[in-house]
């Protein structure tokens, strides 16, 4: 009588590994959704957009990315692309020097000096975060980050607190011209901790919006393409600090979808309903926070919420500037 045959040991069954069919099927259909998902914002913004020859919009000159992975490589093929350096200080800030938001109606002196300091070494602090999504925005940020964001490592919006319970890391990193030292991008790189997953790869900046007084604050998240967002920055009388992104109309404040559309020329989709809106402030404790809200035709999709903590060894260069005129007569 023959041998009963035996059972694949572990060994061989690490040796050959097989995956198993649903998980392929899965895969696909996953590969498929995000095909058509991504696919179908392209063919959106070509045919909705405008086509502008760069050089005749320098506010909206960015770096496009390509179809597939962003992640923490994009700062490396921007300089490598460009013929920048890439500095990683300790302290660098979003906006090297916040007084390049004045305007005609816009006087950063009437900001308390801690939300200053922030901006301007905004490597210097620790971040904290919670999230709290709409029902309705529920499932369109799910549609977002399960089949598009989670495969390029880009706009990775947390859905749920769980995913940053043990916080999120900030990174600025700094791409300038070799021989003149000027910084041409600020990128800041978030990232979990828990997974080191990047949840954003922005460049930060500066720029006067044709339709607007004062100078915007600019962030630039490059994909398959590039998504730009332009923030008007306010004053509240308490000394806090809001931008604001809902502009009305193209060439003021809001959300710009790009992408290539010959050498010199992109197409370019205003979504005038996309409205992105922060409100930095000092809360009675003297604790930095932060209120972020985006929404979508009216409707609020998600709400975060940041707590800014300095590093111990800048603590003292805030508190320092922490006059009781700044802190106690409303501006």
């Amino acid at each position: 009588m023959d041998p009963a045959p035996s059972l694949p040991t572990a060994a061989a069954a690490a040796a050959n590994p097989v995956a198993p069919p649903t998980a392929d099927k899965r895969s696909a259909l996953y590969d498929l959704i995000a095909f058509f998902l991504e696919g179908g914002i392209q063919i959106w913004v070509r045919i909705t957009g405008k086509r502008i020859r760069e050089a005749d919009a320098p506010w909206l000159r960015c770096p496009l990315g390509e179809r597939g992975r962003i992640g923490t490589g994009i700062y490396e093929r921007i300089a490598r692309d460009e013929n920048l350096q890439i500095r990683v200080p300790p302290g660098a800030g979003l906006i090297p020097d916040f007084n390049a938001l004045r305007g005609p109606s816009f006087n950063p002196d009437a900001i308390h000096p801690a939300i200053r300091h922030f901006y301007e070494h905004a490597a210097a602090y620790h971040l904290e975060v919670w999230t709290e999504v709409s029902l309705l925005g529920r499932f369109f940020l799910w549609l977002l980050v399960e089949f598009i964001s989670r495969r390029m490592e880009q706009l990775n919006f947390p859905i749920s607190s769980l995913e940053v319970a043990k916080g999120m890391s900030s990174e600025v990193v700094q791409l300038l011209e070799p021989a003149s030292g000027r910084i041409v991008y600020t990128g800041w790189l978030r990232r979990l901790k828990s997974s080191g997953h990047v949840i954003y790869a922005g460049l930060y900046s500066t720029v006067q919006v044709p339709g607007e007084p004062n100078p915007c604050v600019k962030v630039t998240f490059p994909c398959n393409g590039s998504a730009n967002v332009y923030l008007c920055p306010v004053a509240h009388p308490d000394g806090s600090f809001g931008l604001d992104s809902s502009g009305s109309a193209w060439g003021r404040s809001g959300f710009y979808r790009i992408v290539r559309s010959g050498a010199e020329h992109r197409r370019v989709r205003y979504v005038k309903t996309l409205h992105e809106l922060f409100h930095v402030y000092m809360d009675d404790e003297g604790v930095l926070r932060t209120e972020h809200i985006i929404s979508f035709l009216g409707l609020t999709i998600i709400r975060l919420h940041y707590k800014m903590s300095p590093a111990s060894s800048h603590a003292s260069a805030i508190d320092s500037k922490r006059t009781p005129d700044a802190i106690e007569q409303p501006i």
